[in-house]
């Protein structure tokens, strides 16, 4: 038997979730701070376990019916899709994803030193180690390559299937930079290095065979928005590696999810930058399209990058950009 005193304990908790859902039916879920949304979610689960008591005592099915019907209300809200409005989606990429960004600058820079320290080694060891060349590209690489012929012109006939499995490839790749940063950075680190070691081999390699024009104008075009977009991905990881390896005063859980928030929205930004990449890679980089012209549209993409991740924002939209970021 239920005591009375049990349900007036009880009752302030079961009114206190439907207030935040009479909020959320009107206003819509970020109506709701990040102390309310966790807050939700601990009503939603001690109102489940009242409701299992309930329902062992026949004498208080109108309590459990009531509750019945408010943890429903309470599991729609919480796990309905909710689809954010396209002016959000597009307020995330012009300005949420470039200032958090900059706010991580420092990781991004520590992954462009990887990447870029990797590249250096794996040049100066194919100058100076034929056997580390051929191991790391291949003999049937290194062959195309002492031919002075590129590995790219098969992309040029079938350029929509070439496009879609570049994307995949760069994304892959980039996700699984950014999310091998859980384990201590390790992971973040090797992927980096490794595609760094790779760029250099293959710089190296086509430089002693006089490609230098023939590499760097297929890489080029697509190369200034692919490079930087794995290279923040790195950046990710290392944000996410910090967390867990540098909680400072906080919880190492509660680290791990304050940076891991930082992390998501780093590498979600630069899904744009690998599509953009994959098309141009497939349409633009193996085409026979004057070299001037490639070199000219990387430097116009690069530039355009530079201005969209570090551009100066007005003051009215750095508060709306705080304001959409802390709902």
């Amino acid at each position: 038997m239920i005591s009375n005193r049990w349900l007036r304990d009880r009752e302030p908790y079961w009114q206190r979730l439907e207030e935040l859902l009479d909020r959320i039916a009107r206003q819509g879920m970020r109506a709701l701070a990040r102390a309310e949304l966790q807050e939700l979610g601990l009503l939603y689960r001690q109102i489940a376990s009242d409701l299992a008591i309930l329902k062992e005592d026949p004498a208080s099915a109108r309590y459990a019916e009531n509750l019945n019907r408010l943890l429903a209300r309470a599991h729609h809200s919480i796990y309905a899709v909710d689809r954010p409005p396209a002016s959000t989606t597009l307020a995330f990429f012009l300005d949420t994803f470039p200032r958090v960004f900059r706010r991580n600058l420092a990781p991004c820079a520590a992954s462009l030193a990887i990447f870029l320290a990797a590249a250096v080694v794996g040049a100066t060891l194919a100058y100076r180690h034929a056997d580390f060349k051929a191991l790391v590209l291949g003999p049937d690489l290194i062959d195309t390559i002492e031919r002075h012929e590129m590995w790219t012109h098969a992309i040029v006939g079938i350029k929509p299937v070439a496009s879609s499995t570049i994307m995949t490839n760069n994304m892959t790749v980039a996700l699984m930079t950014f999310a091998t940063g859980i384990a201590a950075g390790l992971g973040t680190v090797y992927m980096l290095a490794f595609n760094g070691l790779l760029l250099g081999v293959i710089g190296m390699a086509c430089a002693m065979a006089g490609m230098n024009q023939a590499l760097w104008s297929f890489v080029a075009p697509h190369g200034v928005l692919e490079l930087p977009a794995i290279i923040i991905a790195g950046g990710a990881g290392l944000r996410l590696a910090e967390g867990v390896l540098f909680p400072g005063l906080l919880p190492r859980r509660e680290a791990v999810v304050s940076s891991g928030s930082d992390a998501i929205q780093i590498v979600l930004g630069c899904i744009p930058l690998l599509v953009v990449a994959g098309i141009i890679e497939a349409f633009v980089s193996p085409t026979n399209l004057p070299v001037t012209l490639k070199f000219g549209l990387a430097g116009g993409l690069a530039t355009l990058l530079i201005v969209y991740l570090f551009r100066p924002m007005s003051q009215v939209r750095q508060r709306s950009v705080k304001a959409y970021s802390s709902v």
